[in-house]
């Protein structure tokens, strides 16, 4: 009986030294989460019940249970690597089916899709057209887009500036752009048309003889674009005309088969004062065709594309997922995890809601295995094994003994 009680042992310390080997040996694993061997005793049990000085029959590996506790976050260079700081697991389709993992060194593949070293490609909710939200009901692949994001053509061209309060009417009446005795001061914005074609806008401010009023020409590309408009300033600097400052214009054909430019002429914040001509603003709402840049990804997991003309469009926001026992989940290798009937169903969400944590890119969860404390479990585990074969080796001597009278 101590024989088979002493192999029972034998096997609970070798299961322990190989759960705890197998924590060492992935103590630089990305997102792997260590595990404890936990142990149960043998005790028969009869119909009738037990004996006061019933012995037990050894031990038995009762589960080895994964330790989810947080591993440290590493930076690193590359905008797709993520780590969650926080409760959750990144979402991935295996070939359609759902895998999970905290391991989120992910790159691309030829097709532009977002996935790990094993091919699994990372989930997300889909974006709702015109909107700043997401489909929440609904995963999809997270795609690298790597078509050009679309131009918008100007509509609005805001320019807040300061005339100078003490100008005098220029030289020579009749306003001509290639003549600077005609106006007093120009400035110009690049305009864009719908093709994406970048354009010359010019504003020419022209002192009249009546105080506090100007001339103000505009000119795209060369031409003018309607007739000069008249700004009137009040005794305090402030345009009072035209009323709300904003001037409609007329609508500016292109050359090279765009739409006409139709735009507004925002001066508002314009004023008069001063002895100096300055511009503090002169923007338009307007951009060429961009290409992608590069991607970046926010901690509420909303993966963004940056594209060179300074736009940027959603790919998509992470699916985060969590289950209501995250030890019951099974293990597949590759610092991944599958849904069983133990674990639950998953519960998706977004990072920063709920009891889901934050995502960080730029960075990688590393192992949770604390060495000190692994090494310390092998030495326990050793100790166990060799008592317990120490035990076999008494019992083989008591047996012994045994055979051994006459």
């Amino acid at each position: 009986m101590s024989f088979r009680i002493a192999l029972s042992g034998l096997n609970a310390a070798q299961a322990d030294l190989a759960t705890t080997a197998n924590n060492i040996a992935n103590a630089n694993t990305n997102g792997f989460k260590q595990s404890r061997a936990q142990f149960a005793d043998f005790f028969p049990v009869t119909a009738y019940g037990l004996s006061e000085n019933a012995i037990g029959s050894g031990a038995r590996l009762d589960r080895v249970a994964q330790q989810f506790s947080q591993g440290t976050v590493n930076f690193t260079n590359n905008a797709l690597d993520l780590a969650i700081s926080g409760d959750g697991f990144f979402t991935m389709s295996d070939n359609g089916s759902m895998v999970y993992s905290r391991s989120g060194a992910f790159g691309t593949d030829r097709g532009g899709y977002v996935v790990n070293a094993s091919g699994q490609r990372l989930q997300v909710f889909p974006p709702i057209a015109g909107t700043d939200n997401f489909d929440t009901a609904q995963l999809s692949d997270l795609r690298m887009s790597t078509a050009d994001n679309p131009p918008a053509p100007t509509t609005s061209i805001e320019a807040n500036y300061t005339l100078p309060a003490n100008a005098s009417v220029p030289a020579t009446a009749t306003f001509d752009a290639t003549d600077p005795t005609s106006f007093n001061h120009t400035t110009a914005v690049t305009i864009y048309d719908s093709l994406g074609a970048s354009h010359q806008a010019s504003l020419f401010f022209a002192k009249t003889a009546n105080p506090n009023e100007w001339n103000l020409h505009m000119r795209v590309d060369g031409v003018d674009v309607g007739t000069p408009q008249t700004l009137t300033y009040s005794n305090t600097g402030t345009l009072t005309s035209p009323a709300g400052g904003e001037i409609t214009l007329p609508s500016v054909p292109t050359t090279n088969g765009s739409a006409p430019l139709a735009m507004t002429l925002d001066l508002s914040a314009s004023a008069q004062y001063g002895e100096r001509f300055n511009v503090s603003r002169l923007g338009q709402d307007g951009y060429t065709t961009g290409r992608l840049s590069g991607i970046e990804v926010g901690d509420g997991g909303v993966v963004q594309a940056r594209y060179t003309n300074g736009q940027s469009a959603p790919l998509g926001q992470l699916a985060l997922a969590t289950f209501p026992n995250q030890q019951g989940l099974q293990q597949l290798g590759d610092t991944t995890w599958g849904e069983t009937f133990n674990a639950g169903s998953a519960i998706r969400g977004i990072a920063g809601s709920g009891s889901f944590g934050l995502v960080q890119s730029g960075a990688l969860e590393a192992s949770n295995v604390d060495l000190t404390e692994q090494l310390v479990n092998m030495i326990t585990a050793q100790r166990n094994f060799q008592a317990n074969a120490q035990m076999i080796s008494t019992s083989d001597q008591v047996t012994q003994t045994i055979i051994n009278i006459r």
